[in-house]
């Protein structure tokens, strides 16, 4: 699980499944409550992994076929961890991550068919023993989420072009939701399934109640180790 006193939470979860708001929702009421939150993403997060980022969401990568594009996740992966994600936890803070390893099993994984025996070895390597202490699955149905991203794009200032994934069919989409169901149920104590079909606000409450549980629990564990039990 994750190294030092703080706590890392990830987010996951299709296209246009509300993770963005509600990782904003969730730091806004921890902040509230006292706690040192950081917001951060994958890929992305730090400086080498956003350069990444950048040749893996344009597609730049997609010629050289799907092995490559999963050694790009595992290496942006190990930078963001490296250089963002542990040493955040060693000061106490609150980690918010939207995408972490989940990501890569499913995308990769289940619907890029790469062989388990490498997904296993790039992630051992690159995450390194550090995994998150909470995953937040958002569960939605990918012919909503996928229309909720369209209409996200088509709203901005600048409408965006799809990237590399939220082009994909339909089909693929569902099939990706799937994985994210079945690693919660292979992971039930690291993993909480939220209902992201509910409206933003109660969704918000559910993600809360989750963290502060996952955070009373971590304070009682450190309280028997200080107390040697």
């Amino acid at each position: 699980m994750a190294t030092g006193p703080g706590l890392f939470v990830s987010f996951e979860g299709g296209e246009g499944a509300g993770k963005s708001t509600q990782i904003r929702l969730l730091a806004e009421a921890l902040r509230e409550r006292g706690h040192d939150v950081v917001v951060t993403r994958e890929p992305g997060g730090s400086p080498g992994a956003e350069a990444l980022r950048h040749v893996l969401l344009s597609g730049a990568a997609e010629p050289f076929g799907i092995r490559m594009e999963a050694m790009l996740f595992a290496a942006a992966r190990a930078d963001h961890l490296a250089c963002f994600v542990r040493p955040a936890l060693s000061r106490g803070q609150v980690v918010l991550c939207d995408r972490f390893v989940d990501s890569s099993r499913v995308y990769q994984g289940v619907t890029g068919n790469l062989e388990p025996k490498l997904m296993a070895a790039l992630e051992r390597v690159s995450v390194a023993g550090t995994m998150p202490d909470l995953t937040l699955i958002l569960d939605l149905p990918a012919s909503i989420g996928l229309a909720r991203a369209r209409r996200r794009a088509g709203a901005a200032p600048s409408p965006a072009q799809p990237d590399r994934f939220e082009k994909e069919r339909t089909d693929v989409h569902e099939k990706r939701r799937q994985g994210f169901l079945d690693i919660a149920a292979r992971e039930p104590e690291r993993c909480r399934v939220i209902d992201a079909s509910l409206d933003v606000e109660r969704i918000a409450r559910d993600v809360l109640a989750d963290v502060l549980l996952v955070m009373a629990q971590r304070r009682s564990e450190r309280n028997d180790q200080v107390a040697g039990r």
